[in-house]
Formats: C-alpha cells, sequence, structure tokens
C-alpha cells in the first residue's frame, strides 16, 4: 500500500499464530489461505462501516455531519475510506488496511494542532446570498486544533478469530489427503 496507509499487525492470537505456523512448516506456501483471510478481514472491516462500530462491538460515536443530516459516520458520499480497504498476501502473511491518509486520526483519535497550507478556495455563497459563479480567494497558512473521536474500524474480533481458525481448518483440510488403506 504505497504512499500514506494504515494497516494492522495483529499480534497475541496465540490459536492463530500456532496453528499459521503449523501450517507453514507443513506446506510452506499459504497464499491461498492468506488471501483467503485477507478477503475475509476485508468483508469483516466493510461491515463495521455498517454497524458503525469498532471491533468490539463498541458504537462509534456519531460524527457531526451524520447528526446534522441523519446519515452514517465515515459514510461520505464518495466514500473513499471505506472503499480503499484493501488486503496484500504472501506466503506466510496478510495485511489489512488503507491508504487514505486520514484514517489513523479515525483509527486512533486525534487531539493536536495541525498546520493548513496557504490554498485557494471557491466560495459560492456568502451572507446567505449566492455568488453567481462563484469568488476565488486566497487562504493564508494557519494552524487550527483537531479533535476527532477514535473510530477503529481495523483489527481482530473474536468472531474473526473463530473464522481465521476455521480457514486454516479447511485449508489443512483441503491441504493434506487422506490416507486410503
Amino acid at each position: 500500500m504505497a504512499g500514506a496507509s494504515l494497516s494492522m499487525r495483529v499480534a497475541g492470537s496465540a490459536a492463530i499464530d500456532a496453528r499459521l505456523k503449523a501450517l507453514a512448516a507443513a506446506n510452506g506456501d499459504l497464499s491461498y489461505l492468506m488471501d483467503g483471510i485477507g478477503l475475509y478481514l476485508e468483508s469483516s472491516t466493510l461491515e463495521r462501516f455498517e454497524t458503525e462500530t469498532d471491533p468490539d462491538g463498541r458504537p462509534w460515536k456519531k460524527s457531526q455531519r451524520a447528526i446534522k443530516t441523519g446519515g452514517k459516520t465515515l459514510q461520505r458520499t464518495p466514500p473513499r475510506l471505506r472503499e480503499s480497504i484493501t488486503h496484500r498476501f504472501s506466503a506466510t502473511d496478510v495485511e489489512v488496511g488503507t491508504n487514505v491518509i486520514y484514517a489513523a486520526p479515525h483509527q486512533y483519535g486525534m487531539d493536536e494542532s495541525v498546520s493548513v497550507g496557504a490554498h485557494s478556495r471557491t466560495i459560492y455563497q456568502a451572507f446567505g446570498r449566492s455568488l453567481p459563479g462563484g469568488l476565488t480567494i486566497q487562504v493564508g497558512a494557519f494552524d487550527r486544533q483537531m479533535k476527532m473521536p477514535k473510530r477503529s474500524f481495523l483489527g481482530i474480533n473474536a468472531e474473526d478469530e473463530t473464522e481465521i481458525l476455521a480457514l486454516a481448518e479447511d485449508h489443512e483440510r483441503d491441504a493434506v489427503p487422506e490416507i486410503e488403506g
């Protein structure tokens, strides 16, 4: 995931680590399994955007836009963050993540000053009146305080762990032919 990216490395699931290490030792190339796990985790992550919950099922704090419009949090049009969730895999690893630069503040939360560079902005309305064709103005550089609550979407929960182990079991069963007597 080139450029700015956010991906998660989940450590600490002893059952998954042990199963995958055993499979890798027996079979070597787990690309097919890693791709399957990546596809499953993409799907699980996308479901969190629908349910507006973190990996542990806790609801996200509603965004101001969602409150104002009655919509969903992190469901902008176009849904760039949601549609950027992807995976990549190798013979022994899988990563699920995004290359959207603003993913990290949502995943981890943010409360800090950010610098905004000088830029031009076109406005189409001022003081309640339309500005035909718009008016382009130059905005100087400035700092602003950015406070964004944590809305984690990447991660593995107990249900995901169960599914990953089931995928590994299926892979193991398919990879080791039964010996007929």
